[in-house]
């Protein structure tokens, strides 16, 4: 099985004081644990679906998942005690963990797991993973069988297990209900290390431990809380007061790292992100007839100067995307793709050479940009995208909503030409990072998946012989020519492939320790005094 490869940071970013953290402390148990993140508050604290990280950070602590991959690249049972393929590798049989209950007092038993494969991974969470699913059933009390028409090669099934929001969820509490506006999403009932206490709109999650939690004496905390802070400065002012003791994701801005991590009271490390490599990605809506022509995708990109916006935006603190395969990915990444970078001339004659010639007003046509408001960096990153398109005469309409309207917006009503949005993907492409290019991942209402609706038969066809090639050196040139295609076509890359940290306190102690921290359960931090 391959190994995660930690990533690599340039001196820019070393000269800040990133460092990994350090325990020589033996757990204190007891208080309160503090928690923030670099994005917004979420539509609810659990979207079955996934809803992007917001929901993510907040369900992960309640919530739990048949597996995990450990920071070693190994993948560990979490619900599960273990699994074994068949032969043909068309099914899978999973031990299910005795002794696991519910935050309600119920048992968790094979019915759940089955519940929550067929009715919530197969429909939401994992359908675009899971389109050669073939059912799965319980053949006695601690095992599950789950089937496959075609063969499933075992490093994709531990991923699906471990996925983001492939969770095992209570079939007492979503049988008969639509899952999707489940009343318990807003006040979850999971078999995690936290129970779901209360949620202040606006401000904060409370979570209180789970007193009958299947890993012995753990958690170590008694409360955990998830706070929302509106912008990077009030999230340093917090930590600074105390008041927040660990933030992820780019909780503050960059400035602030040096000035925070010099006192000595702060360390920031970009432990954790193995598993979640983030980036600012930019779509095409090929809804609109504009974007039929595929030169026109590729001027987009040629357009935006993204070493000023990794420069200006992010401090240093990016690096300009080239694939929608991310470079800290050694499994699978190529540098042998379509080049997509920044070249005005070359965007303007690409757009010329598509029958949009300036007019006399010097614009080729105008386009609705909207920048996710989802991180207020995206807005800062509109701004510049706005202006290399019109340099290049595309005339720009740019708008910066909230979350809940960029969601909608971008993902239902299908509402703008050009988004500026971001993902986070682990090593595993399928389903993660291929269903933005899929017609499976093409899914309305359903956020970050295809909302470009691109889609074509050599593309669909390619992502299925990656799913079923269990040889790894062929799957990887598969995975090589997917991402050859997808740059050429350049309906949706990334403009950025962003730095990631973590800003602690130096009381906190046992966090950073999985490579997707931000969707971890937090079970085993502590604060020392």
């Amino acid at each position: 099985m391959s190994k995660i490869t930690r990533r690599t940071f340039g001196a820019s970013v070393l000269a800040t004081g990133l460092m990994a953290p350090a325990w020589a402390q033996e757990p204190k148990r007891g208080g309160t644990l503090v928690a923030t993140w670099g994005g917004g508050e979420p539509q609810a604290c659990y979207v079955p679906s996934g809803g992007g990280s917001s929901p993510t950070f907040s369900s992960s602590k309640l919530f739990e998942r048949l597996g995990n991959r450990k920071m070693t690249g190994e993948f560990v049972g979490e619900l599960a005690e273990g699994w074994k393929p068949a032969a043909d590798y068309k099914s899978y049989a999973i031990k299910i963990r005795k002794g696991v209950t519910f935050h309600d007092g119920k048992d968790m038993t094979v019915d759940d797991v089955v519940y929550s494969i067929d009715e919530i991974w197969k429909k939401y969470a994992a359908a675009a993973a899971l389109t050669d699913y073939a059912g799965c059933e319980a053949p006695d009390r601690d095992t599950v069988v789950i089937k496959f028409a075609k063969p499933a090669p075992e490093f994709f099934f531990a991923s699906l297990m471990s996925g983001n929001v492939n969770y095992i969820v209570p079939k007492h509490v979503y049988a008969g209900s639509d899952p999707v506006t489940n009343a318990a999403n807003n006040a979850p009932i999971g078999t995690g290390p936290w129970k779901f206490k209360e949620w202040v709109r606006g401000s904060h999650f409370e979570y209180a431990k789970n007193e009958s939690y299947w890993r012995p004496d753990l958690p170590y905390m008694d409360k955990l809380i998830i706070r929302y802070v509106r912008d990077p400065a009030g999230r340093a002012a917090a930590m600074e007061a105390g008041e927040i003791h660990i933030g992820v994701f780019n909780p503050v801005a960059p400035p602030d790292i040096k000035r925070l991590t010099g006192t000595g009271k702060f360390v920031a490390t970009p432990k954790g992100y193995e598993e979640a490599v983030w980036s600012t990605s930019f779509e095409c809506n090929l809804r609109n007839p504009i974007f039929e022509k595929r030169e026109v995708r590729q001027a987009m990109f040629h357009a935006v100067d993204r070493a000023l916006i990794a420069k200006t935006v992010y401090y240093g603190y990016a690096r300009p995307g080239t694939s929608p395969i991310f470079s800290p990915n050694t499994d699978f990444f190529t540098p042998d793709t379509f080049s997509t970078q920044y070249d005005p001339k070359k965007a303007a004659a690409l757009l010329d050479g598509a029958g949009f010639a300036k007019k006399a007003d010097g614009k080729r046509f105008t386009l609705n940009l909207l920048a996710a408001g989802w991180f207020a960096e995206n807005g800062k990153i509109g701004s510049i995208v706005k202006q290399g398109l019109e340099d290049v005469g595309v005339g720009i309409n740019l708008t910066v909503p909230d979350r809940p309207t960029s969601i909608k917006r971008i993902y239902t009503d299908y509402d703008f030409d050009v988004a500026i949005s971001n993902q986070a993907n682990p090593s595993e492409p399928v389903p993660a990072t291929t269903q933005y290019y899929t017609s499976d991942g093409i899914k309305k209402g359903v956020p970050f998946r295809n909302a470009s609706g691109f889609h074509t038969d050599e593309v669909d066809a390619l992502v299925e012989k990656i799913k079923v090639e269990t040889d790894p050196a062929k799957r990887k040139e598969l995975v090589a020519e997917f991402q050859k295609i997808i740059t050429r076509e350049a309906n949706n890359l990334p403009l950025l492939e962003l730095e990631t940290i973590t800003m602690a306190s130096s009381k906190v102690q046992n966090h950073s320790n999985d490579p997707n921290y931000l969707a971890a359960s937090w079970h085993d931090i502590w604060l020392a005094s």
